[in-house]
């Protein structure tokens, strides 16, 4: 079935469905942010925490380069944390980010690979801020 069939199928029009592929396609590649090396040999970042996300939410680092992740939390109520469970990667972090805090984390990655962090905060029986969008990628590049 092509695109004019297809549209014609869901009784949408083409510029619609231009507008619903052009959303998509911005929405499903998230922005990488290349991590730099300071002058004293470590990569620094800062990382925006809000009410269910962080910013960025995909960044790279060099491997075996010691990494400095700065959190700091824009939310005032909602407590958080960061957790990367990737021992054979040297990283295995869980660290509780409090509302409007600023919280350091740092490790120095030693392999080469894309690896998930997220929040794992949940209230009772509510979903987890994971549930609800709070992941990211931390790719470690050469």
């Amino acid at each position: 079935m092509n695109g004019s069939h297809f549209s014609r199928f869901l009784g949408i029009g083409p510029g619609l469905l231009a507008v619903l592929e052009l959303v998509t396609a911005f929405a499903a590649k998230p922005e990488s942010v290349t991590v730099p090396v300071s002058e004293d040999n470590v990569q620094r970042l800062e990382i925006i925490v809000d009410s269910y996300s962080f910013t960025p939410n995909r960044f790279l680092v060099k491997q075996n380069i010691p990494v400095e992740l700065v959190f700091k939390s824009t939310s005032w109520m909602v407590p958080h944390n960061f957790v990367v469970k990737s021992p054979e990667a040297g990283i295995t972090i869980e660290k509780d980010i409090g509302p409007g805090e600023t919280t350091r984390v740092r490790f120095t990655p030693t392999r080469i690979g894309e690896f998930k962090f997220s929040c794992t905060k949940k209230l009772l029986f509510f979903p987890s801020h994971e549930d609800l969008g709070m992941v990211g990628t931390l790719v470690v590049g050469q």
